[in-house]
């Protein structure tokens, strides 16, 4: 396996990611664009799974979305879906045009609210493929049930408008951690190990906060809704265990196109790390990217 360090733009800002090549094949490999659980940078899940499709012969993207990790733009560390998606049509744009892989045939793979991100996406990048693992899929419902109700959600986007407000004025962003196991106004607050582990998700890349001004734009996101615009060919794999098998549910109800569902066992973050769970989910992406990413 070659890494490739790249750059692209989007929306004025240069996007630094690393683009995995598959070893041994004289024939340009289909490719894909990875996408990672919300607030994370490229070297945690997503270039996990990289360097795992990269191995199994799929050419895969791994980058910093606008205002994280290594790539440019401000507010930083804010999760703002609208950017993320045309973060991921650019990234799409770049790889077809990419002489080291096939554009024809590029795809999208995404874990946890990535899989959202790349559905919301599919339509304007042309995805001919797109695998979601683990995927975190709410609407509005689904984020009542997660927030805390009516008013859990009111305080976060609240919160939110304040900080964004603030932002506007002065330019000085508010920040929480993103996780914590003590301050409950964390982005996600509880004993997530994989995210305070330097062993796993804990990386130096990754600073762990979380905009505050983030959470008007992240609650009122509705990856379910996009189901209806996704007409590729979908793989979902997921677990009963995971975060929100429900949103899995209501996606699938409203999905265009053809799909294919692997219910498998283990936890969110058994998806994100544990080698049995990952290597079984990224033998299915592999396979359903390099025969159906042609578009």
């Amino acid at each position: 396996m070659t890494i490739r360090p790249v750059e692209f733009r989007s929306g004025g800002e240069t996007l630094v990611g690393d683009l995995h090549l598959p070893p041994g094949d004289s024939r340009p490999p289909a490719a894909v664009v990875v996408a990672g659980s919300w607030t994370t940078v490229k070297e945690q899940m997503a270039g996990r799974y990289a360097r795992g499709l990269a191995r199994r012969g799929v050419a895969a993207l791994a980058f910093d979305f606008r205002g994280h990790g290594a790539s440019g733009g401000t507010p930083r560390d804010a999760e703002l879906p609208d950017r993320k998606v045309a973060d991921l049509v650019a990234a799409a744009g770049f790889l077809r045009g990419c002489s080291l892989v096939d554009g024809a045939r590029v795809g999208g793979v995404g874990i946890c609210a990535g899989a959202g991100y790349l559905a919301a996406a599919a339509e304007a990048a042309r995805f001919g493929s797109l695998a979601m693992i683990a995927p975190w899929l709410h609407d509005a419902e689904l984020a009542r049930e997660v927030y805390g109700g009516e008013g859990g959600v009111a305080e976060r986007i609240r919160r939110g408008e304040a900080a964004a407000a603030e932002f506007a004025r002065t330019g000085a962003v508010r920040y929480v951690p993103a996780v914590s196991t003590t301050d409950p106004a964390a982005a996600m607050p509880g004993p997530f190990r994989y995210y305070l582990d330097p062993a796993r998700g804990a990386v130096p890349q990754w600073p762990n906060r979380f905009a505050e001004l983030s959470w008007p734009h992240w609650l009122r996101f509705d990856a379910i809704a996009a189901a209806s615009r996704v007409t590729a060919p979908v793989l979902l794999v997921h677990s009963e265990d995971a975060a929100l098998p429900g949103g899995v549910r209501k996606f699938l109800a409203r999905l265009a196109g053809p799909s294919t569902v692997h219910w498998r066992t283990g936890t969110q973050f058994d998806f994100y790390d544990d080698e049995p769970t990952v290597a079984a989910a990224l033998d299915l992406a592999a396979a359903h990217s390099a025969d159906r990413s042609r578009r």
